[in-house]
């Protein structure tokens, strides 16, 4: 590594350049840094707080049942879960015994869910209660022999359990009937489905020994990204990625200390929620205070009730804090630490977070990080006391940055936009069965080192400081969500009326971007509410909420480059050009000349120009 280009090094401070990364699972991490503090609170779910002694024995019950239902090394197990204790119980869990846990998103739609159970290979499914009137439709489209089933309010305490059961038990026992666990009936072992509590008595009865010696270079999750290309694929991730993640980001963060309170508000099946809010936490002895949902309105009671000492989450999130009005007279004393990830964080949200911050008597500034799910999240940050207006920070130890030429290995200068490509031990195994996909991601350059190419558009400093400029693959973040332009518009498409779509993404007050579908009917077809109602139906069956387009808009045509593809960064355009109340048309003519892609961003300055005079 010694022939890399580290410039930023002399800006680590007290920060070791190098770290040892031990070689066992992430399981054997978490058990050999919790026996230096067992007494510490390991995770705060509604007042049910657990030591790290008393999560290791979960984990260690939950590893039994798992192994009496028949789950083996190497075997897929899904978690379809929210933040819960039995989500990260069974995540552990299944680590444990050396099975893969395969992160689901809960919200997702029934044949998403199905695509992954089945790309994976799932034989064993661990999914939240609320996502059983989906299940039911798919699995008997997949390889899973097991479905255990989690109500969310299992870990509650009994009064919040109580209110918790009273608003959505109608809607449970409607979706839930057929699962034996309203009462807990003995396993049928003729049934796939089994209730949390039937499954944890299974492992009462395994007293065998388990083998959990499992190495770093062995699978640990699979997580679900679009890559570099904006289609959904499964990225593998294993034990040493895992780990170097959780002890980098201790590291390179520099101010998380035993005993800090975490708010784990990034979800799980996200890889920031799961390597930063969990696994990096629990590495260094701190609490994940786990909230299963988010809302913008009632956070400050959170805030309030938790005293949270670091609070991790999207842009979206400390925008909404700014604007709760119950924030006013709360002092934040307790605040050392807030970072932003997961989408880009403007330059004009970090200053005016800042003074909302001081103005609260909070010590600290918010920081923001660089990544995405092939390298375990993050893997760039804003060091300590060192900002630089509009970068993303610096690289992590042991993490390598370089901008190279789009499509290339050539190593552009300083200061020179270009592709950001990321070497280090957290950069993921590959794609789950899409070697094309993981080729094209991963390559080999001269120095014999394996480079992930982002697709992310960037610039280095001489310094070694990294500015994140825009994202070359088409994705759309919402929310801190990655939502696939191609994944809507194929959706909309199947539809019987529809001829073609485009999606984009446009600006959005609070979640900074929505998807937009622009829309062209069939021949002889005329457009109605009665005909949108029904897309949107097609749409909310087959995609996660997240995901929908916010709106809808019908077109006879769409504009498109002389090759005949749809030239979606003109639509981009139009909508510029209507947020800032001009008008905007493209000619006919000017159409015509476009003849690929980067042909249609000549268009668009010619009409800019066009516009000006």
């Amino acid at each position: 590594m010694k022939s890399i280009k580290a410039p930023w090094r002399k800006f680590y401070g007290d920060e070791k350049e190098h770290l040892e990364y031990p070689d066992f699972s992430a399981y054997k991490l978490i058990e050999y840094t919790a026996s230096k503090h067992l007494n510490n609170i390991s995770y705060n779910y509604y007042g049910n707080k657990k030591t790290y002694h008393e999560f290791l024995k979960q984990i260690d019950e939950v590893a039994r049942s798992m192994k009496a239902i028949g789950v083996k090394h190497k075997d897929v197990v899904s978690i379809c879960m929210p933040n819960t204790p039995e989500g990260i119980i069974s995540f552990y869990a299944a680590n444990k015994i050396g099975a893969i846990a395969s992160m689901i998103h809960p919200l997702s739609a029934e044949n998403e869910i199905k695509h992954y159970l089945n790309i994976s290979k799932t034989e064993w499914f661990i999914t939240v209660d609320f996502t059983m009137s989906k299940v039911d439709k798919i699995i008997d489209d997949t390889k899973v022999k097991k479905v255990i089933v989690v109500g969310v309010g299992e870990s509650m305490p009994t009064l919040i359990k109580s209110l918790y059961a009273a608003k959505t038990m109608p809607q449970t026992i409607k979706s839930f009937r057929p699962i034996n666990y309203l009462n807990n009936e003995v396993f049928d072992k003729n049934n796939k489905k089994i209730s949390w509590k039937d499954f944890i008595k299974l492992g009462k009865d395994y007293t065998k020994e388990i083998d959990d010696d499992f190495k770093g270079k062995d699978i640990a999750a699979i997580l679900y990204s679009g890559g570099t290309t904006g289609t959904p694929k499964g990225v593998k991730l294993t034990n040493l990625n895992l780990n170097a993640s959780a002890m980098q980001n201790f590291e390179h963060v520099a101010c998380l200390r035993d005993k800090d309170k975490v708010l784990a508000i990034m979800p799980i099946f996200h890889g920031f929620g799961l390597s930063v809010c969990i696994h990096c936490v629990q590495y260094f002895g701190g609490t994940s205070i786990l909230l299963p949902q988010f809302n913008a309105k009632t956070f400050d009671k959170i805030v309030k009730k938790y005293e949270p000492n670091v609070i991790v989450g999207v842009p979206t999130l400390f925008e909404a804090m700014t604007q709760n009005k119950n924030f006013n007279h709360m002092k934040l004393d307790y605040l050392t630490c807030v970072i932003s990830g997961g989408d880009s964080l403007s330059v004009e949200l970090k200053k005016k977070f800042d003074a909302w911050l001081e103005k609260h008597h909070s010590p600290t500034t918010i920081r923001e990080g660089y990544g995405l799910t092939e390298c375990c999240a993050a893997s760039c940050f804003t060091p300590l006391n060192n900002y630089r207006e509009g970068s993303i920070g610096i690289p992590y130890p042991d993490t390598y940055y370089k901008i190279v030429e789009d499509g290339t290995e050539r190593e552009v200068p300083y200061g020179e936009e270009g592709e950001i490509v990321i070497t280090g031990p957290t950069v993921m195994a590959g794609y789950i069965r899409n070697r094309k996909e993981t080729k094209q991601t991963l390559r080999k350059h001269k120095d014999g080192r394996i480079w992930l190419h982002t697709g992310d558009q960037g610039l280095m400093d001489q310094d070694g400081f990294v500015y994140f400029k825009g994202r070359l693959k088409r994705m759309i973040i919402t929310s801190g969500y990655c939502v696939y332009p191609n994944n809507i518009e194929n959706v909309i498409d199947s539809h019987p009326d529809v001829r073609m779509s485009c999606v984009i993404g446009i600006p959005h007050p609070y979640k900074v971007t929505v998807a937009k579908a622009f829309i062209v009917l069939k021949d002889g077809v005329m457009k109605s509410d009665e005909l949108l109602t029904s897309i949107k139906e097609l749409v909310e069956k087959n995609l996660a909420r997240f995901s929908w387009p916010y709106d809808y808009e019908f077109r006879d045509e769409l504009p498109k480059t002389l090759v005949g593809k749809i030239a979606y960064n003109v639509l981009i355009h139009e909508e510029e050009m209507k947020n800032q109340n001009k008008k905007f048309s493209a000619s006919e003519d000017l159409l015509e000349q476009v003849d690929d892609e980067e042909g249609s961003d000549e268009l668009i300055k010619k009409i800019q120009t066009d516009k000006e005079d």
